[in-house]
């Protein structure tokens, strides 16, 4: 079962519209719009790893240092 990008309740699939609808935040989308709304977060999930990992290479090198 698919989760909502907005806030990450369970999505119900509506067969009478085709649309999915979240259960908590009442979210209703297509499944293209859903798997749109999945891309433009994603890069912000790859960016904060990017970020994480910075920040435990400075650790790092700045233990190094001492």
């Amino acid at each position: 079962m698919p989760y909502c990008p907005e806030c990450g309740g369970e999505m119900q699939y509506i067969i009478a519209t085709k649309h999915y609808v979240c259960k908590s935040c009442g979210l209703s989308v297509t499944r293209q719009e859903l798997m749109e709304l999945r891309e433009k977060l994603r890069p912000s999930i790859e960016e904060d790893e990017r970020e994480k990992r910075r920040k435990e290479y400075l650790k790092w090198w700045f233990s190094k240092k001492k």
